[in-house]
């Protein structure tokens, strides 16, 4: 399937999700590896999937954002999400990625890749993101990409306190404020 690409890194494409693309849906949340730090369960049933899906669809058309779909630009090869949902302020990021390309740095080239575009495309203020307690390896990502750690919070899916982070639009902040 060709795919047109909104955003690109230099080993990254960004697209939209379709109705069509429930395959790679089960790819990504029906693998319990890549499932087991966000959904209480370890795994989504095929219609969490499903409804994952459709959820993502429906806030690119309200909101302009969803976690993105992202590929292989060299390969085509399907690599997760990475992208946006809308919160008060902001937005919130997060990726989840299929295990086949772990630890080789697309996380971090996406999320980099995703922030410029909220800043300076989208103009939104702030960003931010979590994880699960256990997945160190996002703590460490989030900090390289400038985020703070603010706090704990409460992440229904799972049914534990996340890890919270923020960064701030330098650009969106006031010249003349003072600290």
């Amino acid at each position: 399937m060709t795919r047109t690409y909104f955003l690109k890194t230099q080993r990254i494409g960004f697209a939209v999700w379709q109705k069509t693309d429930l395959p790679l849906a089960k790819q990504l949340w029906g693998d319990p590896r890549v499932t087991h730090y966000i959904h209480q369960n370890g795994a989504f049933n095929p219609a969490e999937i499903a409804t994952r899906l459709q959820t993502e669809i429906n806030q690119e058309k309200t909101a302009a954002m969803q976690y993105w779909p992202i590929f292989n630009l060299t390969t085509g090869q399907f690599i997760g999400c990475c992208g946006l949902k809308p919160v008060v302020n902001g937005a919130e990021l997060g990726y989840h990625l299929r295990p086949e390309f772990w630890h080789q740095g697309y996380a971090a080239e996406a999320a980099a890749a995703v922030i410029h575009y909220a800043f300076n495309q989208l103009k939104l203020p702030q960003l931010v993101a979590g994880h699960h307690p256990a997945n160190l390896a996002s703590g460490i990502i989030l900090r390289n990409l400038g985020f703070h750690f603010i706090g704990t919070e409460y992440y229904a899916p799972t049914g534990l306190e996340h890890p919270t982070y923020v960064l701030v639009n330098r650009r969106q902040v006031n010249p003349k404020a003072t600290r």
